[in-house]
């Protein structure tokens, strides 16, 4: 019995037959999971996402591969999920930052219901530290289609209109704003001063399962700068969102 799933799915308020309608598969194939099955990664990687719950805490016998340790010419770390993006790195990042905090992301679910990640970023806005937030319209057909694309179907919209009443007490301090996109995004961007992390965007696999870069704009301000130019061309075209 994987009791761990059968927490998460209860938490999110999902069944069987829900799952199973956004993966694709049999509700049988779901409560077989549920008996202790191990799903195809590709389906671990899409139950993960839906609940918003790290992969290895649903199957913690599932191999977690490598981390890239040190990849030279200005990206100091490849994660090849992430998931794989240990929590502690997380809070390290955005500590680290001392002047502003960016992010861009369809929903970014896992940050935003992380208590510790809002904790941090109401600290470093009380600190005089900028945070920009670009979330994805819920509105926009490129938020719809990510969720199809990611297997979610209309997921994606919820995950950001749930996003966005988590971040809602932050909105009211000072230097902390949030505007909503309706851009195609090829990777989400995080940003910490002068560190990034990219996420890579592959059609067919939910965000938690891609790639993450991990770059230094000091070290090579060339590979950074494009990601940087993106996120501020799509900041200028957007509006600011009202709570």
């Amino acid at each position: 019995m994987n009791e761990a799933l059968r927490r998460a799915l209860a938490r999110s308020r999902l069944t069987d037959a829900d799952v199973a309608a956004h993966l694709g598969v049999d509700p049988k194939t779901v409560r077989r999971w549920l008996s202790g099955q191990k799903p195809h990664p590709r389906h671990r990687w899409g139950v993960a996402d839906l609940v918003d719950v790290p992969e290895r805490e649903l199957w913690p016998d599932a191999q977690r591969p490598e981390v890239h340790p040190e990849a030279g010419n200005g990206v100091r770390r490849i994660y090849p999920h992430r998931w794989a993006v240990p929590h502690e790195t997380w809070r390290a990042f955005f500590e680290s930052a001392e002047q502003e905090i960016g992010i861009l992301v369809y929903a970014g679910l896992f940050l935003a219901d992380d208590p510790g990640i809002l904790r941090l970023f109401e600290a470093k806005a009380r600190a005089g530290v900028s945070i920009r937030l670009l979330l994805g319209d819920p509105e926009s057909p490129h938020a719809h289609q990510r969720g199809v694309e990611e297997g979610i179907g209309d997921a994606m919209p919820a995950k950001i209109r749930n996003a966005l009443v988590l971040y809602r007490p932050l909105l009211e301090l000072e230097g902390v704003e949030l505007r909503l996109h309706g851009t195609v995004l090829y990777n989400s961007i995080y940003r910490a001063d002068e560190q990034l992390l990219i996420n890579q965007h592959i059609y067919g696999a939910p965000a938690s399962a891609t790639p993450v870069l991990h770059l230094d704009a000091q070290e090579n301000h060339n590979m950074a700068s494009t990601y940087l130019q993106g996120f501020e061309f799509i900041w200028s075209s957007t509006t600011i969102h009202e709570p």
